[in-house]
């Protein structure tokens, strides 16, 4: 039964692979931007419940959300010239993204760990252990905005 799941999975990721390889860079961009906004509104309901009444439910669907969007492979929206360009709006991205791939990688991972340890403690329920780890998740975005998105 693995074995079937696992030809699957691959067969999968061959043909997303082939559609991203055809993508132009405006869709690129415009998928990215869409991916980071609905992991931001995922970001601020939980925000939203750590500020008021924590709701463990809704918590751990956005943590799951995140780490979802964490660990599925982002990364190939980022194809060479995507640092100009128009999405819904300019890309954000600096130059120096596609310069310092091993810093980039770094961020990458750090925010993978973090958000699919946010998913974990957001499954049980501590609204302290949920803030705590949520910290650490916004840590790894602004490492990466501060290093790689232009200034507002």
């Amino acid at each position: 039964m693995k074995l079937k799941h696992l030809v699957i999975a691959t067969a999968a990721l061959s043909v997303s692979l082939g559609a991203l390889a055809q993508m132009k860079v405006e869709d690129a961009i415009k998928v990215r931007q869409a991916g980071y906004r609905y992991m931001g509104w995922n970001m601020g309901k939980i925000d939203a419940n750590l500020k008021g009444e924590f709701k463990a439910d809704e918590v751990k669907a956005a943590a799951n959300v995140i780490a979802a969007i964490a660990n599925s492979g982002m990364g190939a929206l980022y194809p060479a010239g995507s640092d100009k360009g128009v999405g819904f709006h300019e890309t954000a991205v600096k130059p120096e993204f596609f310069q310092n791939m091993p810093k980039v990688g770094e961020h990458a991972r750090a925010f993978n760990k973090e958000a699919n340890e946010l998913a974990k403690v957001a499954g049980g329920g501590d609204k302290d252990a949920v803030k705590a780890q949520f910290g650490k998740v916004g840590g790894t975005c602004k490492a990466c905005h501060d290093d790689f998105r232009k200034k507002d």
